[in-house]
């Protein structure tokens, strides 16, 4: 996935830089923002911002302030370099929250090994579950944002496990975190394979429910092949026993065995056609909508939402 750095600068004379700074990063792209467009730069929600004081007519402080204030950069990275170094001045920037000051003049692979690492951490901390090394619902969220307010179409898919309790209830939870992570590599795998699938995104909400967001086209048959993989090879979670019965037993609050289906798998599609939602609320909605539905079929299965 490419990472958009904003270099905020208001001659471009900082872009230039960078691009030839990192020429051989296929996986950067950097952009020049003149701070008079801040407002529509930061509703896109970029990796990392980059502030060439030098080359602006506003207040940085200030700048530093309306970008960390903005509900979807409040985690965006902040490196601000200048010819004023002062300490007094730097300190000011600093309490802003930014996480970096760079002074002027700049030593190129200082600046490089900066950015770098700074896009490194925040991808690791963006990552934040432990289990499935997945990004969660700060990225989940931006992620939708953007692609709302650059008007793409997309579908997003609501994954989620079928009678999960009750296999952590009879397996325990190791053995839980044992299927949950080959369900998330099941929908990377399927998903960074199909080499029509670009620009995708895997993220991971929480326990057994995940979520990606792939082009339109290819989604009903990216769930028929994820249902496939994981209905072909999640048997090896399960004994021979439960596998020749085809369910499991688990006694309920009361001491009563009550049998449960082997684990399944469900997903929501809703497709997002250009216009059709003006927020991430309506989409997570038809999604929730669309997931019942799935599940309300027995074993593994889809349901495409498609309303205009």
């Amino acid at each position: 996935m490419v990472q958009e750095i904003y270099i905020i600068d208001d001659d471009d004379s900082s872009i230039v830089i960078f691009r030839e700074l990192f020429k051989n990063d296929k996986d950067i792209r950097f952009i020049s923002v003149k701070t008079q467009d801040i407002d529509v730069a930061l509703k896109n929600i970029p990796s990392l911002i980059v502030i060439n004081e030098d080359a602006i007519d506003r207040d940085v402080v200030e700048l530093c302030r309306k970008i960390r204030k903005d509900e979807d950069n409040t985690i965006t990275p902040v490196i601000v370099v200048s010819s004023i170094t002062n300490k007094e001045h730097r300190i000011k920037i600093l309490q802003e929250s930014v996480e970096f000051f760079i002074k002027k003049p700049v030593d190129e692979q200082y600046l490089y090994y900066t950015v770098k690492n700074v896009n490194r951490l925040l991808s690791s901390n963006r990552r934040i579950s432990p289990l499935t090394g997945l990004p969660g619902n700060v990225q989940i969220h931006a992620e939708l944002k953007k692609r709302l307010s650059k008007r793409e179409a997309f579908s997003v898919l609501y994954l989620d496990l079928d009678n999960f309790k009750a296999y952590n209830d009879v397996y325990g939870f190791l053995k839980g975190d044992e299927i949950i992570e080959f369900t998330a590599e099941t929908i990377i795998n399927l998903i960074h394979n199909d080499n029509g699938m670009e620009d995708t995104f895997v993220g991971h909400i929480g326990g057994d429910d995940f979520v990606a967001i792939v082009p339109s086209a290819n989604s009903e048959k990216l769930c028929q092949n994820i249902l496939a993989y994981f209905d072909s090879r999640v048997g090896k979670f399960f004994t021979e026993e439960d596998l020749e019965k085809g369910y499991i037993e688990v006694a309920n609050r009361r001491g009563i065995i009550e049998q449960f289906p082997l684990t399944s798998l469900s997903i929501g599609v809703v497709v997002a056609d250009v216009g059709r939602f003006h927020n991430i609320l309506e989409i997570g909605e038809i999604g929730a909508q669309v997931k019942h539905a799935a599940k309300s079929v027995m074993g593994s299965s889809y349901a495409v939402d498609k309303r205009k």
